[in-house]
């Protein structure tokens, strides 16, 4: 489970939550994720996330593994993490799309043309068509991107060694999904570029919007998914793959309409999964910065306000993962005049509260910039409410997330 942290003082809240689980018989890897943007932002670099992880799990005696990961990285910043980081997602969204050299296309259509015809993957009821024009199509939206990802995984092997960290791939933060038989020769063909991958990140049909709930056709999504367990299943045999290849859904955090469906499968199938989560500890610091109260709730109702007047250049970057109707964000001035109580729970993502706003929430979790701004004010306000803020991480973590999904 990837459980970013903005600002760097929740390991502690965020890791009792996996005690929580491991005593109730459910043991979930914590990964420590946070990208370089959110580096940039708030002013930190990647040895501060190896800290964090590593005092947080000195403090508690956390005997199981535990990793840091360099997200969403690319070979244009991928050095600056290789000393702190044992995980690293290979993020190639943006290279999908991209023309490769013909002879790259016929090769890749070559090596893959003994799937052409029907292909039936185990579990799956109906048989995949396949031809030829079916592989150029698929190599001439795809394999820039993975040939890209073989070069960053490069990179990182040739400083590291190859048995000293895990690799994801992904490929989410792109306007459309891939489908199943895409990721069945996507990691046909990373397995060519000698890419030795853990966990797959593809962009899933619906909306993956942060910090709040899926916006789709649930049984579709169901559907898509399952087909992604089987498919990765059967690549992972047919490729000498990963034992143990996970799926990995980005922006996981608050799909809870989708959970049971994604709990059902995974144990239908008996699979693993990684569930990115990472910036719902930064909206539960603010929401128990509004429950403190006094100075606190000033604090929290400024970060709003703040973000409010900025709205455009905050959403900009996050446009493919955010859906915020401005004529639902209340003005500064009607929000100054709230209670604790009220900004907490229009923040606070339980479905069905009649407070709950998700305009609100999405805002303010891709405001944590005006937080950074407000230096030594915003983090002592977090420290001197350690324990309130930190109730409402780990409650966040555990009863809203692993309860959900794995208990």
């Amino acid at each position: 489970m990837g459980i970013g942290d903005r600002f760097g003082f929740q390991g502690n809240y965020q890791l009792q939550a996996f005690e929580r689980a491991l005593a109730e018989g459910i043991e979930i890897t914590p990964v420590w994720n946070k990208s370089n943007r959110e580096h940039i932002l708030v002013h930190t670099v990647p040895e501060d996330v190896r800290r964090e992880a590593d005092e947080a799990t000195a403090r508690r005696n956390w005997q199981r593994d535990y990793f840091v990961d360099a997200d969403h990285i690319n070979n244009s910043n991928v050095e600056k993490f290789i000393g702190a980081s044992d995980f690293f997602t290979l993020d190639v969204a943006d290279f999908i799309g991209k023309a490769v050299p013909e002879k790259d296309s016929t090769a890749f259509v070559s090596s893959f043309k003994k799937y052409a015809g029907q292909l039936s993957v185990p579990g799956i009821p109906r048989p995949f068509e396949i031809s030829e024009k079916t592989l150029h199509e698929i190599a001439g939206k795809y394999l820039f991107a993975i040939q890209e990802a073989g070069a960053i995984y490069q990179t990182i092997e040739n400083k590291k060694g190859s048995d000293s960290f895990v690799a994801e791939v992904s490929m989410d933060e792109v306007a459309d999904p891939q489908t199943p038989i895409e990721l069945f020769f996507i990691m046909g063909a990373l397995s060519m570029e000698k890419v030795r991958f853990s966990t797959i990140a593809p962009k899933f049909t619906g909306r993956f919007n942060k910090g709040v709930d899926y916006a789709g056709d649930i049984k579709a999504f169901a559907r898509e998914f399952e087909e992604d367990i089987l498919v990765i299943d059967f690549a992972t045999k047919e490729f000498d793959l990963s034992p143990g290849l996970k799926l990995s859904v980005h922006s996981g955090s608050d799909k809870f309409s989708i959970y049971p469906e994604m709990a059902r499968i995974i144990r239908k199938h008996d699979k693993g999964i990684h569930l990115k989560t990472a910036g719902t500890t930064w909206l539960e610091e603010v929401t128990g910065l509004a429950m403190a109260g006094g100075e606190a709730l000033v604090l929290a109702k400024g970060i709003y306000a703040r973000a409010y007047e900025r709205r455009e250049d905050l959403c900009a970057p996050y446009a493919s993962v955010i859906d915020i109707h401005a004529d639902r964000l209340p003005g500064p001035a009607t929000v100054a005049g709230w209670s604790g109580e009220k900004f907490a729970n229009s923040l606070r993502h339980i479905p069905g509260h009649p407070d709950f706003n998700p305009d609100l929430r999405q805002l303010i979790h891709v405001g944590y910039k005006i937080a950074a701004e407000y230096g030594d004010v915003y983090r002592n306000a977090v420290k001197s409410n350690a324990d309130l803020v930190g109730k409402q991480v780990y409650e966040n973590l555990f009863e809203r997330h692993m309860r959900r999904i794995f208990l």
